[in-house]
């Protein structure tokens, strides 16, 4: 950050006869600016899944600072792009705010194990502010000893930044989270239908992903991806008329007690839920969607079979996951916003 800072201040013209107030304040403002509008779109679009998806967002949250020091330290070499870049790395950052923000608050609750939130916070914090000021001292150090001399602020820079993204990859796996998301219910279940046992956090922790499927190409090929195959919280209006005949045959023949209807088309999984449904429903709607999901590549009859393995094994998978310390109140997702009522219990379905 120093190294960063300092080209950043050098590039405004900090030192320079011909800067001016008005126009050093102007660039400051469009940077601050860009990185406010930045956090308010990052939240809209991505903050129902900073909860459910805490670890890979606290190591996303760190790329993205590390990304936005670096269009900082990029920024003097394109005097004409200037603005632009400067604008990118605040942009960068203010996604880092926010995520790391947001993903502090959840696994502060995951180590307070007496319920001492605030406590750990505060600990937290003054952790936060030695390992600042130690670094601002050693910062200062190294901005001095490499001043004029761009390879070594590029070595020096590239080096610290290999270190910080190993050393928060190998933090964010060390995290044990015991709530239950999308992808450790997916691990989870994969192993108990083969095995008829439950992994324990430490060893689920090993085989989640901490990072973007997409970002990562070496990731365990070990259990499929069920959970991507699923959305929750369908909203029926969106269904066509094929898959509303088939939501209400469902409704009628298998879901005549349950606050959730599975919709099963072209290999996705649609969850509707009851505006009655608790947070023990809707996690045990995605337990079952999860099943199907599973079933469903070997079997056609995904809704029969499920409905047997949910019957025959649902309880004794929750007893065990409990057993084995993991929480089972309730799901970690996005918001369910859409739900749907229907008449739970009848012959004659209907759905609003």
């Amino acid at each position: 950050m120093m190294l960063s800072t300092q080209a950043l201040l050098s590039a405004i013209g900090v030192g320079e006869k011909s800067a001016t107030v008005i126009g050093a304040t102007f660039q400051w403002f469009l940077r601050d600016l860009t990185g406010m509008l930045g956090g308010i779109l990052f939240t809209f679009y991505q903050g129902s899944n900073l909860d459910s998806n805490a670890k890979m967002w606290r190591l996303v949250a760190d790329l993205m600072n590390d990304l936005g020091m670096l269009m900082d330290l990029i920024s003097p070499l394109f005097p004409s792009a200037f603005v632009f870049i400067l604008c990118l790395g605040s942009l960068s950052r203010s996604f880092t705010g926010v995520a790391s923000g947001a993903t502090r608050a959840a696994l502060t609750q995951h180590f307070a194990l007496q319920d001492n939130a605030a406590d750990i916070s505060a600990k937290e914090g003054s952790q936060e502010t030695v390992a600042t000021m130690a670094g601002m001292a050693l910062g200062m150090f190294l901005a001095h000893v490499t001043r004029g001399h761009s390879m070594a602020i590029w070595f020096s820079f590239l080096c610290l930044t290999m270190v910080h993204i190993y050393a928060n990859y190998k933090a964010v796996r060390c995290l044990s989270l015991k709530a239950l998301n999308g992808e450790r219910s997916s691990l989870l279940l994969q192993h108990f239908m083969k095995t008829g046992q439950v992994l324990s956090p430490e060893k689920v922790s090993m085989e989640e992903h901490v990072l973007p499927l997409w970002l990562n190409p070496w990731s365990s090929k070990k259990f499929k991806c069920l959970h991507s195959r699923i959305n929750l919280g369908v909203k029926v209006s969106s269904l066509n008329h094929a898959a509303m005949t088939d939501l209400f045959f469902c409704a009628g023949s298998y879901y005549k007690k349950a606050k959730y209807l599975l919709l099963e088309k072209n290999g996705m999984i649609s969850i509707i839920i009851h505006k009655d449904s608790t947070p023990v429903d809707i996690l045990q709607s995605y337990i079952h969607a999860l099943v199907m999901a599973n079933l469903s590549n070997k079997s056609k009859s995904g809704h029969v079979e499920s409905f047997s393995w949910m019957d025959k094994c649902y309880e004794d998978f929750i007893k065990k996951l409990q057993s084995s310390g993991w929480k089972t109140e309730r799901l970690l997702s996005h918001s369910v916003v859409w739900r749907a009522s229907w008449f739970i219990g009848q012959s004659d379905e209907k759905i609003d």
